[in-house]
């Protein structure tokens, strides 16, 4: 299990990360959300030792990772594919890392086939690798030691339709034999895919966490209009609180029929009002992350 407890993390004097708090189970995928500047990097940082919290912890089953005897055994990192020594082969890269935590060598061809790099690639230098190559690179390289944890940020960038589809269904076999997965991913329809849990951080604070399936349907009402901001300050000016979304959609914890009855009184056309139980994990990051969100930014 992954614990995160009270974690702050401050760059000269601003919180990048503030008092967050979040467990990642084993035998579970747990998506970790948030838009740019969230503060998911400096979270996954911390947990892997790369860097010092200000204040709080982040343990695997108790302990710091920087006390772990021999880490890649435990846990499988992947912050950075394109960190990888550009000069060594993909080959090289996996002997030196199989070396480092005293595994036979035979376990660098395994992982090469599993993430199916053909021999010819992996004698070619990693300069020269795609995007796409360097992530399974990297998730063989997290793979290696046979971890009971997986950390991986944005590991599906550069990965085609297949290579996504691949990456989901180790990840779920992974999970499923009693492992833990922390995900850091943009593309919101594998998170949905794929995650058992949910964390969502917004301005460095965790804005929402749990089963997936109790988020989703807990959501609300989701209401569209030409004229969000005027509905948006109707429901308020009715006691409901909503919150607008930069994709211009207005959510609400109260039922359709009392958002109707509002849109109606003041006038305003909606274009869409549903119940936002099955609206799907984007409209509610959307949601959640509205007042952390940059224009044109959506993940």
């Amino acid at each position: 299990m992954i614990t995160v407890e009270s974690l702050t993390r401050t760059y000269a004097g601003a919180a990048a990360v503030d008092d967050v708090s979040f467990t990642a189970r084993p035998g579970r995928v747990t998506g970790f959300l948030g838009p740019n500047g969230a503060g998911k990097s400096t979270t996954l940082r911390v947990v892997v030792g790369l860097t010092a919290p200000t204040s709080g912890s982040a343990t695997i089953d108790g302990v710091r990772f920087a006390d772990l005897p021999n880490p890649g055994r435990e846990v499988g990192v992947l912050l950075d594919a394109s960190a990888q020594h550009a000069g060594r082969t993909g080959r090289e890269i996996l002997a030196i890392a199989a070396a480092t935590m005293g595994l036979p060598g035979s376990r660098v061809a395994e992982m090469l086939e599993l993430v199916s790099l053909t021999p010819a690639e992996a004698r070619r230098r990693v300069r020269h690798y795609s995007l796409g190559m360097r992530q399974r690179l990297g998730i063989a390289a997290a793979l290696l030691g046979d971890p009971r944890v997986l950390i991986l940020d944005e590991p599906a960038n550069g990965l085609d339709p297949a290579g996504i589809r691949w990456m989901r269904d180790l990840l779920t076999d992974f999970a499923g034999r009693g492992g833990t997965v922390l995900l850091s991913s943009h593309l919101l329809h594998e998170i949905e895919v794929i995650a058992d849990d949910l964390v969502v951080i917004g301005g460095g604070r965790i804005v929402a966490s749990g089963a997936k399936e109790e988020l989703l349907a807990a959501a609300g009402t989701l209401a569209r209009s030409a004229a969000p901001r005027e509905l948006a300050h109707a429901l308020e000016l009715a006691g409901l609180p909503s919150t607008l979304a930069s994709d211009g959609s207005v959510r609400t914890d109260a039922d359709p029929a009392q958002v109707g009855a509002v849109a109606l009184a003041a006038g305003i056309a909606l274009t869409e009002l549903r119940s936002a139980e099955g609206a799907g994990l984007e409209d509610m990051f959307l949601s959640l992350t509205a007042a952390t969100q940059r224009e044109g930014v959506a993940a």
